[in-house]
């Protein structure tokens, strides 16, 4: 379980979630949470579960939702209470956003939290990475942002800043492992095969922490169309919870034997996927998440001012 009172997550399998008239309880692994009922504004759940009836209506009599996912984060649908108009109110909330300022504030923070992974596996490797120009094109890129007029733009930018930040972080990797680019699916090499994955547990907690606080997933603000808001998290997370161990596990641990290379793509092992679950499990920082959720909602509603969680 993870979460406030707020927006309440239950993940994993086997939980029983049940309620007495003043609280929720759930029971999991012999041990059990109890929250006040009052308290909980969305209840979250992510895998297989019991839930109790009588707490469905509970919840709904309180004014909670229940939103449903598949085990890997993907939302799969929503209980809400019956006349319930809140989330319309929200939405037009996030359209009415100033979606340029926004905007430049993520592309500004995925920079820099990329500039500060590069400078740590610099450190970590005792290695040079930067080729000569470029650490000084992407700090330029940063001021250049906060001028540019038009979102497409920033957009360009941001991609061309994300495109030099992997073949920068690639040369802190092992030649033999043919990583020279991020590269979309299907992979033909482990490191984008590794990186596919870990972004996709990290899309998943964002994505059940937007629902949680929600938002709109699909009213995005530098990236466009379906989970645009789940990408524009991803994107200030991805050097600080999934590319920097990637990169270590890559010098230190990773070996022919954790992925099988045919013509068209990279297979991972499962024991692999077993071994980066456990990993990414605690490299992906959901409480940071929530708190990057929170403070979106604050400055959406006008109480403080938009900022992103480093």
């Amino acid at each position: 379980m993870s979460g406030d009172a707020a927006w309440l997550t239950v993940y994993g399998f086997g939980a029983h979630i049940k309620s007495t008239q003043k609280k929720l309880v759930i029971l999991k692994n012999g041990i059990v949470e109890e929250y006040p009922l009052e308290g909980v504004k969305n209840l979250l759940i992510v895998g297989g579960h019991t839930l109790n009836s009588s707490t469905i209506l509970h919840l709904m009599k309180n004014g909670a939702y229940i939103s449903f996912f598949e085990p890997d984060g993907t939302p799969a649908g929503i209980i809400r209470p019956y006349g319930d108009r809140s989330d319309e109110i929200l939405q037009k909330m996030q359209l009415d956003l100033p979606r340029h300022r926004y905007a430049t504030i993520i592309a500004q923070a995925a920079i820099k939290s990329r500039l500060l992974a590069i400078e740590r596996l610099q450190e970590l490797r005792g290695i040079r990475l930067f080729y000569e120009g470029e650490s000084q094109f992407l700090h330029k890129s940063l001021d250049e942002l906060a001028y540019l007029i038009k979102l497409d733009e920033i957009r360009r930018l941001s991609r061309l800043n994300t495109d030099m930040y992997y073949e920068i972080i690639s040369r802190s990797i092992p030649e033999g492992f043919g990583f020279r680019r991020r590269t979309m699916r299907p992979q033909c090499d482990a490191i984008n095969a590794i990186l596919s994955f870990g972004y996709s547990l990290l899309f998943g907690n964002c994505c059940v922490s937007v629902i949680g606080a929600r938002l709109d997933p699909d009213i995005g603000l530098l990236h466009e169309g379906t989970s645009g808001l789940v990408y524009d998290l991803i994107e200030t997370f991805k050097a600080e919870m999934i590319d920097t161990v990637i990169c270590k596990i890559a010098n230190e641990s990773l070996g022919p034997d954790d992925f099988e290379l045919s013509p068209n793509r990279c297979i991972l092992s499962d024991e692999l996927i077993k071994k980066l679950t456990g990993i990414f499990r605690i490299t992906i920082d959901n409480e940071k998440i929530d708190k990057q959720l929170e403070n979106f909602h604050m400055a959406m509603i006008g109480t403080e001012d938009f900022k992103v969680m480093y």
